[in-house]
């Protein structure tokens, strides 16, 4: 994995709500007939996803949801459907994270894998859907894009306005996002402690010197597509002039966090959730006016100088660059120079790199540079408990697992508190 992340960089950063649960019920399923599920969706078939939704109590989400499917007459009934049970699905996997509501099944409410393959059950039916009034192709795609907004909590982010009645103080705002598990093919049971971060602090308040700060968070897909069409764009883009302080957040390296000082505009090619693979520029709007590398605006010697947790953080430097008038990739570890071109970033040339640029670049367009902190943070890699680690044999679960991501959202909480203190002092 570390090596892995040294070439390519690695991703993370991050309910039950009118959806009673029947008594008996099957589980995702095989894929219903239609159109053909993609490579992410197959997976759901396999023992892993289907172990992980039962003993969440999160098999029941997509049988539900076709159920409900099935009584729309309206292409806009369908549509109020995809979005009521999107955000029904968010709701819940965050009210399990916190606490809230009965814990169904025995997996720890930390984990953030149900909502990942419980979405992925949803996505496959409305995919499948053959309703009784005509549906045509491009119809189907935006609900499939109002499912994947409304139950990654894009559409959920929700600031108080005023004043705290606590204290009397404007309450700050945090911006936070996570990412699905990935590398599946690898070891399936993988969990991302990005996308449980983003579950466990959605809606919290955190104290900081500045007064209360109220953080809501989001998740992203791990695909290369859903980039190229702006999907970090247009959910950051009503947020981030709001906001007091965001970061991305993703899975970097083994045992330790690091805050990524640049972000590069290179795309390495290593194959995403629906094993797609793309090199090249990263595309975004405007291509004329994209600059090769963006900068962190986060306090990031505060952070490193702070005792957050047990895992160490870094201060990462190094980028990979072709230096002006060169052709060959140099591993600069201070920094870009001038006038050179990317082929990585701190967080490497994969989407943990690319959500960080589209992020920053975003800020810096809005001429939120000089005044809103934000950047990317790489928290350690999610480790399973010794004897635990071949794939093929190994547990879902184990205490050591379940240890480690517990600390470092618990950690995560804690940068975010520090980043906080040092950037928003009065």
């Amino acid at each position: 994995m570390t090596s892995l992340r040294v070439r390519i960089g690695v991703l993370g950063l991050t309910l039950l709500a009118g959806l009673a649960a029947p008594t008996t019920t099957a589980a995702a399923g095989p894929a219903p007939a239609g159109p053909a599920a993609t490579t992410e969706e197959q997976r759901l078939d396999r023992a892993v996803p289907q172990e992980i939704l039962k003993r969440s109590g999160f098999d029941t989400v997509a049988p539900e949801f076709a159920r409900a499917l099935g009584r729309a007459h309206s292409f806009e009934q369908a549509r109020r459907i995809v979005a009521r049970e999107g955000s029904a699905l968010w709701r819940r996997a965050v009210d399990r994270a916190q606490g809230r509501g009965p814990a169904a099944g025995d997996l720890s409410r930390d984990d953030d894998r149900p909502l990942y393959w419980a979405r992925l059950g949803m996505t496959r039916q409305l995919r499948a859907y053959q309703p009784g009034f005509a549906l045509g192709e491009d119809r189907r795609a935006a609900l499939l894009d109002e499912l994947e907004r409304t139950s990654r909590g894009q559409t959920d982010v929700r600031y108080p306005r005023g004043k705290s009645g606590k204290s009397g103080k404007d309450v700050k705002r945090i911006l936070v996002t996570g990412f699905d598990p990935f590398t599946l093919d690898r070891d399936i049971r993988i969990s991302n402690p990005s996308g449980a971060t983003a579950l466990a602090l959605d809606g919290t308040v955190i104290e900081t010197a500045a007064g209360p700060a109220r953080v809501e968070t989001a998740v992203f897909p791990v695909r290369w597509q859903d980039f190229a069409d702006q999907v970090v764009e247009r959910a950051l883009r009503p947020y981030l002039p709001a906001v007091d302080l965001f970061t991305t957040v993703s899975q970097g390296r083994v045992g330790r966090f690091d805050v990524e000082r640049t972000n590069g505009a290179w795309r390495g090619g290593f194959p995403d959730n629906d094993n797609a693979s793309v090199t090249g520029t990263v595309p975004v709007a405007d291509p004329a006016s994209q600059p090769q590398w963006t900068t962190t605006t986060l306090p990031y010697a505060a952070v490193v100088a702070a005792d957050t947790g047990r895992f160490p953080v870094y201060d990462n430097t190094t980028v990979t660059e072709i230096p002006a008038g060169g052709t060959a990739p140099v591993v600069r570890p201070d920094g870009p120079t001038a006038g050179s071109t990317a082929r990585a970033g701190g967080g490497g040339d994969y989407l943990s790199n690319e959500i960080a640029y589209r992020a920053t670049l975003l800020r810096d367009r809005l001429g939120l540079h000089d005044t809103l902190p934000g950047g990317h943070v790489h928290t350690p890699v999610l480790q399973f408990g010794a004897g635990n680690t071949d794939p093929a044999s190994g547990a879902v679960t184990d205490p050591e697992f379940v240890r480690n991501r517990l600390d470092i959202i618990g950690q995560m909480r804690a940068i975010l508190t520090v980043a906080a203190d040092a950037a928003l002092k009065r």
